[in-house]
């Protein structure tokens, strides 16, 4: 007897339908002897309603107030999907995360999972139970409901694996597996039978929207196997795990976009230290991700700080970097909402030169022009205008030979 975790996106949670759907994947994996808990995200767009609602009363919400609103769509398919099982003869009960309970730190929007109470989830188990959890969303140390950030029931379910030393982890979602990049885009892409952790993290990062990056990276630390399938067939499937050998081989494995950037430049800044920590410590204390960051320094004692955030938090990061702009004696601030990151990711690209080569040329003879550039063992980025990503995404994919199996 196993334990498996499933968890369901939003996607596969849309309708009744659908919910009923699901049930009978639970009901399969009972019926072949295994202990099973699941972990369901919203329907499909409740979430962005329920934020859409917050930011028609105001700008900015009160952000204790806003994740206890936007946690409230987890609890709608959690209690239909339990109601769903019962009706058809398999035991189930659902759960909220205070419930469980799922204990966060107070970082609003973006919690941090510290601690897994697992006692009741184990009591229910040993009944023959099919456990349904609510995903996203976790309590802190005085009771207030916390949100794991967009995609977070993909790191509550591998939180959960992880805690409960459960035998795998499958994410089920709209796809049927990881691939080299999005289909939508490149018609000529390719799933994967298997990806690193590694791999899978930054592709996560730079936009591949399969899996949540705090998932990959919980994965990774706690050694959890994550198969990521299709909801809606049983063909196909990518394992996430360990780095082999087999892996090795592929110099590059997957493409990736990401839509979701904004630019900032702060203009003429005093080049002194402690400036910079100035500027990103802000946004730090908001919990801002700042992504790129380049600096052109000059030989009058000024220089120019670009650096990305995500869309979401324009408004709030373009409003602490104006204020922070005028402390430091910066002259002015640009924002550009125009543009895309490219990404390609290898671990074979540690040990081959000329990668990085091959990918700016490649990009320069389709007329590309690439604004920011950031690389790390496995991975090369390009900040490019947004209107040539998909034509980026495109060129890069058939460069890196990525529709041929190796």
């Amino acid at each position: 007897m196993a334990l498996i975790v499933q968890k369901f996106g939003g996607t596969s949670v849309a309708n009744i339908e659908k919910i009923k759907n699901v049930a009978e994947k639970v009901i399969k994996v009972k019926q072949a002897g295994h202990q099973v808990v699941v972990v369901l995200s919203a329907m499909a767009g409740e979430t962005d309603r329920l934020i859409n609602l917050a930011h028609s009363a105001t700008d900015l919400p009160d952000e204790r107030e806003y994740d206890s609103l936007i946690s409230t769509g987890e609890q709608v398919t959690v209690t239909l999907l339990a109601i769903v099982l019962n009706a058809m003869g398999c035991k189930a009960r659902s759960f909220l995360g205070f419930q469980v309970k799922i204990l966060t730190d107070q970082a609003y929007k973006k919690a941090r999972i510290s601690l897994i109470d697992t006692e009741n989830i184990k009591k229910e188990l040993k009944k023959g139970t099919a456990i349904v959890i609510a995903g996203f969303q976790g309590v802190d140390k005085d009771n207030n409901i916390t949100t794991l950030g967009r995609g977070g029931s993909d790191t509550s379910a591998v939180a959960l694996a992880a805690a409960l030393r459960a035998d795998q982890c499958d994410i089920y979602t709209d796809v049927d597996g990881v691939y080299t990049t999005d289909p939508n885009v490149c018609n000529k892409a390719r799933r994967l039978e298997k990806i690193s952790y590694d791999e899978m993290l930054e592709m996560a990062m730079m936009g591949a929207k399969v899996l949540q990056p705090r998932s990959v990276e919980m994965a990774k630390k706690y050694n959890v196997p994550v198969y990521v399938k299709s909801t809606f067939s049983d063909k196909g499937g990518t394992l996430v795990t360990r780095e082999d050998k087999d892996m090795e081989r592929e110099i590059i494995s997957g493409v990736t976009y990401d839509r979701d950037q904004v630019k900032i430049t702060v203009v003429h800044v005093p080049d002194q230290p402690g400036v910079a920590a100035s500027l990103f410590s802000p946004l730090s204390d908001k919990n801002i991700f700042v992504d790129m960051i380049i600096q052109n320094a000059s030989s009058e004692g000024y220089t120019d700080l670009t650096f990305t955030v995500s869309k979401k938090d324009l408004k709030e990061a373009q409003k602490i970097v104006e204020s922070t702009a005028k402390k430091v004696g910066a002259k002015k601030i640009e924002v550009d909402d125009q543009v895309a990151k490219i990404s390609i990711i290898g671990v074979g690209m540690a040990s081959h030169s000329g990668v990085a080569a091959k990918m700016f040329k490649t990009l320069a003879a389709e007329g590309v022009n690439i604004m920011m550039i950031s690389t790390s063992e496995i991975k090369i980025s390009c900040i490019i205008q947004r209107k040539y990503m998909e034509l980026a995404v495109s060129v890069l994919h058939d460069a890196f030979g990525l529709d041929k199996k190796k």
